[in-house]
C-alpha cells in the first residue's frame, strides 16, 4: 500500500511584519507550517539574520569580531561594514552605555549614533535599549521620532514601559514595536494583549520571548517557543500570531565557553571558534523551535546561519 503523507499545513498563519523600506526591506513571519517545515507548504518569508552592534564598540568582543571591523573610525563606517556582512538582512543598534547603573550615557549621545547610522546605510534598522525600562522609554521615543519614515523596529517594549513605548513607536511615528517577555507563554500573550489595548494593531508587533545559550537552561526556551507556535497555528490564537525575533548574540558571547582563554582551558581550543559554535548552535535551535529572526555578532556565524537557512528552505 502506498504511503500518503499528511500535510502539516495549518489553516492559521503567523502575521507578516515588514521592517525597513525599499529594496532592502525584510518581511518576518507569514508561515502556516511548523518552523522550517517548507516541505509541508511554501515558506514565503525565510527566517532572517540581523547583525548586532553596540555603543560599547569592540573592545570587549572576540578577536574575529574586532578584526572584521578593523579600520572603522566612526559609526557610519561601522554600520556599513556590518551591512556588508555576508548573509546580513538587517542591523541592530544596541545602547548598553545608556544604562543608569553603568555609564549612563545621555539620550542625546544615543540619538547622535542613531542619526549617523541611519545616514550611512539603507539596511532595515532595529533599535535596542539598555534593559533599563525608564531609560529605554526615553531612547525609544527619540529614536522613533528621528527615524520616522524608515519603518524601524523598536526592540522592545516591556511590562514596565509598554504604554509609552508602543504609543510613541507605532501610533505617533509609524514604526514597529517589539514585545519583550521572559520565556513564558502567558507573559508573552498578556503583553501582546495590553499593547493592542493601547491601540496598536497586532500586525505591528514582533515578539521577543527571550532566550538563553544552548546548554544553559535552554529547554525552557525551546518549550516556550514550541508552545507559542502550537497555540498560534494549531489553536488559531490571534494573540500569539506575531513573528518572533531572538537576540542570540548577546547571550552566547557571555558564557564561559565563549570567553574562557585558551591558556586557561587549552583542551577547549581557540576562543573565537568556540564562540561561533555556541552562537550558530543556539541560533539554529531557536529557529527550529519557532523564531523568525535571530540577532548575531560574528561574521562567520552570520554567514553560516544564513547558508543553513537557505539550504533548509
Amino acid at each position: 500500500m502506498p504511503f500518503n503523507g499528511k500535510s502539516g499545513k495549518f489553516n492559521a498563519a503567523i502575521r507578516t511584519v515588514e521592517i525597513g523600506t525599499g529594496d532592502k526591506a525584510v518581511k518576518l513571519g507569514g508561515e502556516c507550517v511548523a518552523p522550517l517545515y517548507s516541505f509541508d507548504a511554501p515558506i514565503e518569508n525565510a527566517p532572517k539574520v540581523g547583525v548586532l552592534i553596540t555603543d560599547h564598540g569592540f573592545e570587549n568582543e572576540s578577536e574575529g569580531i574586532k578584526a572584521y571591523y578593523e579600520g572603522c573610525s566612526n559609526w557610519g563606517e561601522i554600520a556599513q561594514r556590518a551591512a556588508a556582512m555576508e548573509g546580513a538582512d538587517f542591523l541592530v543598534l544596541k545602547f548598553d552605555k545608556a544604562d543608569p547603573n553603568g555609564e549612563n550615557a545621555p539620550v542625546e549621545d544615543c540619538l547622535a549614533i542613531i542619526n549617523e547610522v541611519a545616514a550611512a546605510t539603507d539596511m532595515p534598522l532595529v533599535i535596542a535599549g539598555c534593559k533599563n525600562a525608564e531609560k529605554d522609554a526615553e531612547i525609544f521615543n527619540k529614536a522613533a521620532e528621528a527615524l520616522q519614515g524608515k519603518n524601524v523596529l523598536i526592540f522592545s517594549a516591556k511590562e514596565e514601559n509598554y504604554k509609552g513605548v508602543a504609543a510613541s513607536a507605532v501610533l505617533a511615528y509609524g514604526q514597529k514595536v517589539g514585545a519583550e517577555s521572559s520565556v513564558d507563554i502567558n507573559l508573552a500573550k498578556q503583553l501582546n494583549v495590553v499593547i493592542s489595548q493601547v491601540g496598536v494593531d497586532m500586525g505591528n508587533i514582533v515578539m521577543n520571548v527571550g532566550t538563553a545559550t544552548a546548554g544553559y537552561g535552554f529547554e525552557y526556551v525551546v518549550s516556550t517557543l514550541d508552545r507559542v507556535k502550537a497555540a498560534a497555528l494549531g489553536q488559531d490564537d490571534a494573540q500569539l500570531q506575531m513573528p518572533i525575533m531572538t537576540n542570540v548574540g548577546d547571550e552566547t558571547w557571555a558564557v564561559k565557553e565563549s570567553t574562557a582563554s585558551e591558556a586557561d582551558i587549552p583542551a577547549w581550543g581557540p576562543v573565537d571558534a568556540r564562540g561561533v559554535n555556541m552562537e550558530v548552535a543556539t541560533a539554529m535551535a531557536v529557529l527550529a523551535s519557532g523564531s523568525n529572526a535571530v540577532i548575531l555578532k560574528h561574521p562567520t556565524s552570520v554567514a553560516t546561519v544564513s547558508k543553513l537557512i537557505k539550504e533548509l528552505m
